[in-house]
């Protein structure tokens, strides 16, 4: 079972991964990062996924009509398309309270979306956080 760190080298192996952090969506701190960051702080981007994170958890729109999550997080992963890159956030179940998320930033000419979210949802039920 891989730590915080293990995780974020193997999204980085990912091809076309540009950048990786596991981010709290509560605080917008970054627990870890690795490789570039699109804006050059890996702080700065952090704080701004978790914005869109946590507007993902919260909207009742977002959430499954009539299931009860229980602990898990209501959405399981985010994905946006910018002219150059994927963002990929997939929201990790914790034994806490699932406040954080895997982002993993993909360059769109090599990057392969479909691959990058099978990877990021098998490293998130591994992720060990302690």
């Amino acid at each position: 079972m891989p730590g915080i760190d293990e995780c974020l080298i193997e999204a980085m192996a990912l091809p076309g991964a540009r950048g990786a952090s596991l981010v709290d969506w509560t605080s917008g701190l970054a627990l870890g990062t690795a490789g570039d960051s699109p804006v050059g702080d890996h702080e700065t981007t952090a704080a701004e996924t978790a914005e869109l994170a946590r507007a993902a958890a919260e909207f009742d729109s977002f959430a499954a009509a009539g299931e009860d999550p229980g602990d898990e997080p209501p959405v399981e992963d985010l994905i946006v398309t910018t002219r150059a890159g994927y963002h990929v956030l997939r929201f990790v179940e914790t034994s806490f309270d699932s406040s954080v998320f895997l982002h993993l930033w993909l360059d769109r000419d090599t990057g392969n979306l479909a691959l990058a979210r099978i990877r990021l949802r098998d490293l998130a039920e591994r992720l060990v956080l302690g």
